[in-house]
């Protein structure tokens, strides 16, 4: 009872959503938001903002103080505070939120492990520094930059955005900045290709490790050529041997292009080979001797040393800020809801608007008019003016006045392509739907309903469903788009109180031109019904070759005057008939007593 109810039906005939699969034939990809109401609406600059927009599109609310506020809420930015400061570039850096994944329904140690498994790399950390530093900056606009001005007009229309600003966007996020930026140096990585980014000066052993690290290169040649004194030999060859430090963190030392010779062994005690490789045409072979143990003994695996080091500060950091996750989630929420634009007309100049009145009396509406008059387009208007007025949305109207609406039922002719049924029977199902549980605050749609079947059967169930709503005390809201004429036949449909009339007006400057390009469609809608769909003129504007249309011109003109429809000129066929036409004038003028029987079939 506190949402507006829309089935997939509903949501695919008024296109709320349109989902376009990836074009790519491996199916390798997302798909993407095709052209929908929400596709057009959603120029939300964070995924917190993307995700929440789309949650008022899956459910429209009926809580009428709440519509109001979301209504005063956008007034407010859209015309005062958007054009004063760019929010907008503030709210694009709020994405660490997302891709750092926080869930606040997991226990404290799994939360703890969540977080430290998507933040053990630390690519993550200077997303959160921009967005706690953005949010910062939000506050700061709502502290600061309103003028009295802009207060008392806030008071005007009742929004407590201020307010709520002070209450989620409070000082602990500036602490939760100063806490990361203490510890975190985010240009380190950028300078000397750390992976991790704590701070020199944080932790004064992380820092001696860390200068031992930067200097094992130059310590390890220093120790090479203490070896190579022994080897005197080896050091007039073009590659000289040298300890190295392996993928697998230990020292040895490594030769080039062949393994020692029996010199080389007797002179260094306890060589033990390792494994070789080649790099290129450069073979290499790496052993442990007495001066790589001590190495692995005295440095050891000193990167990982460094590594493990920062991870555990990363942790405790980590730790400190999830005992802030709750006002983080807060000041998130908040400018999610700042994060999306109202409604922009994105119709062309030439666009004719229509209005629409349906009150207590007269609340169902029968809407005739030829093809291509935009009769499907109205009613689809209407039913979007009520679903966005539902989600707190500016509509695209000069004034709307509308009232809360339980549920929105559509019988428009949708082809489920996946469904095993006609669209008859698919348009039946929601009529069906309709009838039994439509309420007086309903709105119900429907655009040619009984066409899928015999003319005769079609206008008898139209005529039925109507019939059903007009005899109820409090109907709901019906629109409906018909061609069946025969509607207006008080034996068909009874007249009624609750049932208006309208068409679709067509401007025709001679009432006796047969001429179809004398039609003008004026997309208005005004009282009344059309007895013409003007067929031919669509048929025209689709493009149809002109000796079709003129072949449907003389049916139509036989048939509206009682006549018999000339048959098809052919050139193949009118030969061979005036050949047989021929051949009878000649038997009934053969006289059988004295004519020559031989000489007529020759003839024939």
């Amino acid at each position: 009872d506190k949402f507006l109810k829309l089935d997939a039906a509903a949501h695919e005939a008024l296109q709320i959503f349109q989902v376009d699969k990836h074009p790519s034939h491996m199916g390798i990809g997302r798909a993407k938001e095709g052209f929908s109401v929400f596709g057009i609406m959603n120029k939300c600059v964070t995924p917190m903002g993307r995700r929440l927009l789309r949650n008022w599109f899956l459910r429209p609310i009926l809580d009428l103080e709440n519509l109001n506020n979301r209504l005063n809420v956008v007034s407010l930015y859209s015309s005062i505070i958007s054009r004063n400061y760019n929010l907008n570039l503030l709210l694009s850096k709020l994405i660490a939120f997302n891709r750092i994944k926080i869930s606040f329904f997991l226990s404290s140690e799994e939360l703890m492990v969540s977080l430290c498994e998507t933040l053990k790399s630390m690519k993550d950390v200077p997303h959160l520094l921009k967005s706690v530093c953005s949010l910062l900056h939000v506050n700061k606009i709502f502290e600061v930059g309103i003028s009295e001005n802009l207060r008392e007009h806030m008071e005007c229309l009742n929004v407590d955005i201020v307010a709520k600003a002070s209450s989620c966007l409070t000082a602990e996020l500036a602490y939760v900045y100063e806490l990361v930026i203490g510890v975190i140096d985010v240009n380190r990585r950028k300078e000397k290709g750390y992976e991790t980014l704590v701070k020199e000066g944080f932790c004064d052993e992380l820092d001696e490790l860390r200068q031992i690290y930067e200097e094992l290169p130059e310590f390890l040649e220093e120790v090479s050529l203490l070896e190579l004194k022994q080897l005197p030999h080896l050091c007039k060859e073009k590659f000289s041997p040298c300890i190295v430090i392996s993928m697998c963190q230990r020292y040895l030392m490594c030769f080039f292009e062949e393994q020692p010779d029996e010199i080389t062994q007797s002179k260094i005690q306890d060589l033990e080979f390792s494994f070789s490789d080649a790099d290129g045409e450069t073979k290499r072979f790496f052993y442990r001797t007495p001066k790589t143990r001590e190495l692995d003994s005295l440095l050891g695996d000193i990167y990982h040393k460094v590594l493990d080091m920062e991870r555990a500060i990363i942790r405790d950091l980590v730790l400190r800020v999830l005992t802030f996750s709750t006002q983080l989630h807060k000041a998130v929420n908040f400018v999610s809801e700042l994060d999306w634009h109202v409604l922009q007309e994105m119709t062309v100049d030439t666009f004719i608007p229509n209005d629409t009145k349906i009150l207590d009396e007269g609340r169902i509406h029968i809407i005739t008019g030829p093809n291509y008059s935009g009769k499907s387009i109205y009613i689809k208007q209407v039913a979007l003016i009520v679903f966005l007025s539902h989600i707190g949305s500016f509509v695209p109207a000069d004034a709307a006045t509308v009232g809360l609406t339980d549920r929105i039922f559509c019988a428009m002719g949708g082809k489920l392509m996946t469904a095993q049924q006609s669209t008859f029977m698919i348009d039946l199902h929601q009529v069906g739907m309709m009838l039994r549980q439509a309420t007086s605050r309903s709105l119900c749609l429907l655009d040619e309903f009984g066409k899928g079947t015999l003319t005769e059967d079609g206008i008898g169930l139209l005529g039925g469903t109507i019939k059903h709503f007009a005899n109820l005390d409090v109907p709901p809201k019906v629109l409906v788009c018909t061609h069946l004429t025969e509607l207006f036949n008080e034996s068909c449909l009874p007249k009624s109180e609750k049932i208006n009339f309208y068409t679709m007006s067509v401007l025709r400057p001679d009432e006796n031109s047969i001429n179809v390009e004398d039609i003008i469609f004026l997309y208005r809608l005004v009282p009344g019904h059309a007895a013409l769909s003007y067929g031919l003129h669509c048929a025209l504007l689709a493009g149809v070759p002109d000796e079709v249309i003129n072949r449907a011109t003389l049916i139509l003109d036989a048939i509206e005057n009682n006549k018999n429809v000339e048959r098809l000129c052919n050139e193949k066929i009118s030969a061979k008939d005036q050949q047989y036409k021929t051949a009878v004038e000649k038997m009934l003028a053969y006289d059988l007593l004295k004519g020559d029987l031989k000489a007529f079939f020759q003839d024939i």
